[in-house]
């Protein structure tokens, strides 16, 4: 798993690193399923409708709660790749203040060129995800 310390920005060149230094996709796509697999096992209690991220293909799984202050997400999907797209997006934004999250501008994104390399169901999924880790701390941070 990437190392949860620094801000969002610190953690985002981490994994633009990571995946950066492959130039051949499925090296990146391999990457990204590690990611997934280093995940923390998902509460059962956790896996209900109530915290399915819609608009993902897969099931997705997104449990967030404040830890001392910061947003902490849980997560889990049913397929490979999108655990590990979810797994790098919790590496990210996860424990962190709720301002940082709402405000992240996750440019990595575009950088690596992603989206352009996922198919249709899997971009729209992972910016579902997105849009929910950052709708979560806005609700968490108007809670303070």
């Amino acid at each position: 798993m990437i190392e949860l310390t620094g801000t969002v920005e610190e953690r985002e060149a981490r994994i633009e690193a990571l995946l950066g230094h492959h130039a051949d996709w499925m090296d990146r796509y391999e990457e990204i399923i590690k990611l997934g697999n280093s995940l923390a096992k998902y509460p059962e209690e956790f896996r209900q409708d109530a915290f399915k991220v819609k608009g993902c293909q897969s099931q997705v799984w997104l449990h967030p709660e404040v830890r001392d202050g910061l947003v902490h997400f849980d997560a889990d999907s049913d397929a490979a790749i999108t655990r590990g797209l979810v797994a790098m997006m919790v590496a990210i934004l996860s424990d962190r203040p709720a301002s940082e999250i709402a405000k992240a501008s996750l440019g990595f994104l575009d950088r690596l060129g992603l989206k352009e390399h996922l198919s249709p169901t899997r971009s729209n999924g992972l910016s579902a995800m997105v849009k929910q880790m950052k709708l979560y701390a806005l609700v968490l941070a108007q809670r303070g």
